[in-house]
């Protein structure tokens, strides 16, 4: 990627080093514990679900977990991803434009081993996430070595990926799709509101094709091999990658993500037509 001359966003929030002021979730037992932090490395999990997952047992005092150092490397990802912030803000700032709306830029919160969102207590295990309640994107950058080295997507288009995602969940509370997809999950069964979580998922992987589609386009941001190292990314947090590493074993009806293919499929149609008309995963089969 070709992003070290690019803008930065000024949107930067970075609380590195300061740990959050909330109370711990406590999970009934370890095993438990493992699936939740699996489950919660796919990108875009909601802290308020996490805590549901993990029986909502919060209790105790503030955390007491020493702040986590910051590093040369972290510092040049820091770099990275204000790049792509900035990126995703003239990219969607001139969609919207077109449809005859505003684009309202996203803050990205950086920070190491927990923080405080409108969300609910962050910790990082739950990986990079947005917040509709303050819309904030929330990442703690050692994600991104747990991306490189245990799910084998290096490399700084995967890192880019997931800020683009993050904000293709921005876009779809600007759009009023969040709500939308909040209301549709009342009543349901699991396998259904499961169903509909995955095609708000699959349309955020299709949002951040777009992106990558209309920088490139625009501001010639990709080099060769870009395009491969998101779609391995996008295939390495897919449901049943993650599922099968987990447990041996794939349960579809419980996907809240998509598969590695879906994941792939909806980011690439995402990046060759980029229009974000393409990406509506509500209507038919995904």
């Amino acid at each position: 990627m070709r992003w070290q001359k690019g803008r930065r966003s000024q949107n930067i929030e970075d609380r590195r080093g300061r740990p959050g002021r909330g109370r711990r979730v406590a999970a009934g037992g370890g095993l438990g514990m493992v699936a939740i932090a699996v489950v919660a490395m796919l990108l875009g999990v909601d802290p308020g679900m996490l805590m549901k997952i993990g029986g909502g047992l919060i209790g105790g005092g503030p955390s007491s977990q020493a702040p986590a150092p910051t590093s040369a490397q972290q510092d040049q990802q820091k770099e990275l991803v204000s790049v792509v912030l900035a990126d995703t803000e003239d990219t969607w700032r001139a969609i919207f434009n077109q449809m005859g709306r505003q684009y309202s830029e996203p803050n990205l919160v950086l920070f190491s081993g927990s923080t405080d969102s409108a969300c609910g207590y962050a910790s990082a295990a739950m990986g990079p996430f947005y917040c509709p309640g303050d819309q904030k994107l929330y990442i703690d950058l050692n994600f991104y070595s747990e991306l490189q080295h245990k799910f084998g997507a290096p490399g700084d288009f995967a890192q880019a990926y997931v800020v683009a995602h993050e904000v293709g969940h921005h876009v779809q509370t600007l759009l009023g799709i969040s709500d939308q997809v909040q209301r549709a999950k009342r009543g349901v069964s699991e396998a259904q509101s499961n169903d509909i979580q995955v095609r708000m998922e699959l349309q955020a992987d299709c949002m951040s094709g777009v992106w990558a589609n209309h920088a490139h386009r625009s501001r010639n941001l990709l080099e060769r091999g870009d395009i491969e190292e998101g779609l391995t990314a996008a295939a390495a947090i897919g449901d049943d990658t993650l599922q099968r590493k987990a447990r041996g074993y794939v349960v579809p009806e419980s996907f809240t993500h998509g598969s590695a293919k879906q994941r792939q499929s909806w980011f690439f149609r995402g990046l060759e037509s980029g229009d974000i008309n393409q990406c509506d995963t509500f209507a038919g089969s995904i």
